[in-house]
Formats: C-alpha cells, structure tokens, sequence
C-alpha cells in the first residue's frame, strides 16, 4: 500500500504540473489529481473529496481572503490611476535602459512589496520591461525571469514584508512580521544579489551567442496596445505604498496587533490615501472596487484549490512517512523544516498553499523541540519561496504565457535559475546560520 501511495503522490503532482502547463484550470486539475491521490492511497474517496478537501480549500479562504480582498483593490487601485505604472517608468529613468534588467527587477519589487498583487505586478511591469529590453537589445525571452524574480524571490519573504507569504508563519508561530532578525535580512539581501548577478550572466552569455531583441509577434502587438502612462506624481504614486508597509510594521510591531489584522489596517488606511490623492486619475472607482473584488475571488480560489490538494496528500500514508522522516532528524530539526515546507509548497506550485498545509502540521511538532520561533518564521517562508515556482505555479504560467507571450521552452530555464536554485541554496545557508547562531 505504502508503494502506492507514493506512486499516487508522485503521478498527482507530475500530471498536476503537466495539466497547469497545458492551459486546464487549476481547481479542475487540482479535483482530478486530489481524486488519484485518495484513491491511490486508499482513502475514502467521499471523506477525502468532502472532508479534507473542502476544509483545506474554506479553512484558507477563510483566514485570508480578506487581506487578499483588499489586497486586490489597493493593487487595482494603483493600476488604474497609473500610479503603479508611473513607479515602474521612475524605475526605468533611475536605472537607464543600459541596465534594463536591474530596472525590471526593482520595479516588480518596489511594487510587490509596497503590497500591490503579483499580478497586477506583472501587467503594469511589462510595457516597461518591453521597452527597456528593446532599448537594449536584450533577448525578449528574459523579460519573465526578471518579472518573477522581482515579484517573489526575495521580496515576499523578507523581514517587513506585507505580502501573505511572510504573514501566514505569525498565525503558527506568534511572531512578527519581521521576525528573524538579520540572518532574515541577510538572507533577502543575498537572494537579491546573486539572483541578479545570475540573471545578468544569463543574458550576457546570450548576447554573446547573438541573440537579439526578437520579440513574439503577440508580445510586439500586445506591448503596442498599451495604452500610454497618465502624467502621475512620483510621490503620490509611492505614498500610499510607503504608508502600508509602514504602518503595518508599526502596527504589528510597535503596538504588537495580530499580523492580519494590522494588514487589514494598514491597508484600508493606504486605501483611503490613495483614493484621496490619486481620486482625479480614476475613471470608475465603482470599476475600480469590482475588478479588485473579481481579481480577489479568482487569486484566492486558485490557491485554496491546491490547499485543497495538499490537505488531501496529507491525510495519505506517503506524506505521513515524509514527515515523520524529517521530523526525526537529531541536529537537523532547522533542515528538516526547511525541507517539508520546500517539499510541500513543490507539491501544490504556491507559497502560500504550501504555507497553508505545512505549517498547521509542523508546527506544532518543532514548537515541542524547543526551537526559536522567530528562526522557524523566517526558514518557512524561505522555504515557500523555492521549489514553488516550478512550471505549474499560477504567477508563472501567467507571467510566460499570457503577460510575456513566451513559451515554457524559451523562458523557464531561466526562472529556474533565479527563483528555484538561488532561493534553495540561499535557504541551506539560512539553515546553517540559524543552527549555528
């Protein structure tokens, strides 16, 4: 049985990845494999499917979607006032198209972490990106890694950081946001830079080899039809983002609120500041509430989808196995987090699923070792930030396919590079820190 079991898990996951990557939605894909998993491992196909399924898809959607819900509208928000767009071409004048890629990167980070939805991320970075790439002759298949790389490498795991990712370890570990000290920083900061001395070889081995612009027909009439930015202030555009990440790290640190709740906070707040000061840019504000709610519900039933998929692998006796085997490793407790948590968030192609399964498990069993809680904090979200961005990853498939009109052929090696291996190698060496330290 035990043999079938992880032949169940692993046929779930590659077909999981290869359904993804064909275009089939993600809570069709994520039913169909959660139905082999159970049968595989002989669990009751209307327990798996009623019970374990269905709580892991509402116990995520109801713990956060509604930080994702106003999430979403602060991200729509600063789409649609051309505010986020105006970050990205201050980026590009900071930077200068001679290095497109640091400009990129940072756009798509200054964004992300001033709490504005991956997404929307990725569709306002990109005429930018588009442009900067052409300015300098770069190789239009590179556009996505330095998107994704900036989006969620390094900024949704470190220290302060507001996305969900580094919220969702504060529910387990009755920590902070920005728990972990400066092996925290440390570890962000060299995310950072390694990734972008990789990506900038990448590219140079790649021109040097010939390779040019040479953008995909739809790509060229995609990046046409953008519409020009609107003329907004610098200032203004960052404001409400310095705002949120600010008083959410106030308010979560200084007067010690519960991380969601200061989220919720902190954002209405930026909400409010932004809707004052970028009121006039806003065509439909009612448009404006609607789309975020939409992008909202979307965003988080496809991530409750593959928590639905996880709770379901663990509930079966190959999962149990894993984890049993990495929790009983003496001298390694550090490592052995890390790794379930990498595995688990590989399994579901999210952070934040992974996130969602893992630590409800876990935690509770590395708490009883005696371990710092503010360490755990930071090496699980390290550890959401690998092997998650395997091919089947939503922010991926969207960022390749439909913002870039790329192909997984073209564009992924690269992402692998940057936002799997990097992240992994840079969490070992978090590991060995917080052992040591």
């Amino acid at each position: 049985m035990l043999v079938l079991s992880y032949f169940g898990l692993l046929a779930s996951l590659v077909l999981l990845v290869a359904l993804t990557m064909r275009g089939v939605n993600i809570i069709v894909a994520a039913v169909g494999c959660s139905v082999l998993v159970a049968l595989c491992s002989q669990v009751p196909l209307r327990e798996a499917m009623l019970v374990d399924y269905m709580d892991g898809f509402t116990g995520f959607f109801t713990t956060w979607f509604p930080a994702i819900l106003l999430g979403a509208i602060f991200g729509q928000l600063m789409d649609d006032s051309g505010a986020a767009k105006a970050i990205a071409g201050k980026s590009r004048q900071w930077f200068g198209e001679q290095r497109a890629v640091a400009a990129v990167i940072g756009a798509a980070a200054i964004l992300t972490y001033g709490g504005v939805s991956v997404f929307v991320v990725g569709f306002s970075v990109y005429p930018i990106a588009y442009e900067l790439f052409r300015g300098a002759d770069l190789p239009h298949r590179f556009i996505p890694v330095a998107m994704v790389f900036g989006s969620i490498s390094f900024t949704m795991t470190s220290p302060g950081s507001p996305e969900v990712q580094n919220l969702i370890p504060t529910e387990y570990f009755g920590t902070t946001p920005i728990a972990g000290g400066l092996i925290g920083i440390f570890s962000g900061l060299l995310i950072l830079a390694i990734g972008s001395l990789a990506i900038r070889r990448t590219i140079g081995q790649a021109v040097a080899a010939g390779e040019t612009f040479d953008p995909p027909a739809a790509a060229a009439a995609r990046a046409a039809s953008t519409p020009a930015d609107r003329p907004v202030p610098i200032l203004a555009a960052l404001a409400p983002m310095v705002v949120l990440v600010g008083s959410f790290n106030v308010f979560s640190f200084v007067f010690d609120i519960r991380a969601v709740e200061a989220l919720l906070i902190a954002i209405l707040i930026s909400l409010v500041l932004g809707f004052v000061l970028l009121n006039r840019r806003l065509a439909a504000r009612i448009r404006t509430l609607g789309s975020g709610a939409d992008n909202a519900l979307v965003a988080t039933a496809n991530t409750c989808a593959v928590v639905g998929f996880g709770a379901v692998v663990s509930q079966t006796p190959a999962f149990d196995q894993i984890v049993e085997q990495l929790t009983s490793m003496p001298g390694l407790e550090y490592a052995g987090l890390a790794m379930a948590v990498t595995v688990i968030a590989g399994i579901t192609g999210s952070a934040s699923g992974g996130l969602g399964i893992a630590l409800p498990i876990l935690a509770p069993i590395y708490q009883g070792m005696g371990l710092d809680n503010g360490a755990m904090h930071r090496i699980s979200a390290l550890a959401s930030g690998g092997l998650d961005s395997l091919p089947h990853n939503g922010y991926v498939v969207t960022t390749v396919r439909v913002i870039c009109n790329e192909t997984h052929q073209r564009a992924y090696p690269a992402i692998f590079m940057a936002s799997v291996l990097v992240p992994s190698i840079v969490l070992a060496i978090a590991v060995v820190l917080y052992t040591i330290f």
